[in-house]
């Protein structure tokens, strides 16, 4: 079974509502969760303290969720921490833009919890086994 305690994820969403829901329900599997509505507060966030995880929607208050993470690659490392993006848009125009940006997965929403857990799992546990981009 995987241990989710100790793991910070920075959840990057500026819709509230989902924001609320989404770090409540990762709370209650274990993980620490921090919630920023912008890209310019993720950047700090991840200056003051680097997460295992972000997990970043395409649409943010202060621009767009892929140029954000493509310009973020830029100042860290794709070995510093794995990024899941998440969208409304299904378009493989989109899955492919969040790849080419930085992302090591991709989630539509809206999406059943079990899948984000296993995504969720998946990433850590390949990112602590140095699997994959990391």
């Amino acid at each position: 079974m995987f241990d989710s305690s100790g793991v910070r994820i920075l959840l990057v969403q500026s819709e509230p509502v989902l924001s609320e829901l989404m770090s409540f329900r990762l709370q209650l599997l274990g993980y620490q969760i921090e919630a920023v509505g912008t890209g310019g507060e993720a950047i700090d966030r991840i200056r003051a303290e680097t997460p295992h995880l972000v997990i970043v929607d395409t649409a943010l208050r202060d621009g767009d969720g892929l140029e954000w993470l493509s310009r973020s690659r830029g100042e860290f490392s794709v070995d510093r921490f794995s990024v899941l993006v998440v969208s409304l848009d299904p378009s493989l125009e989109t899955v492919e833009r969040a790849f080419y940006a930085g992302a090591q997965d991709y989630l539509i929403t809206p999406f059943d919890p079990v899948v984000l857990e296993q995504k969720i799992v998946a990433l850590v546990s390949d990112a602590a086994n140095g699997v994959g981009s990391r």
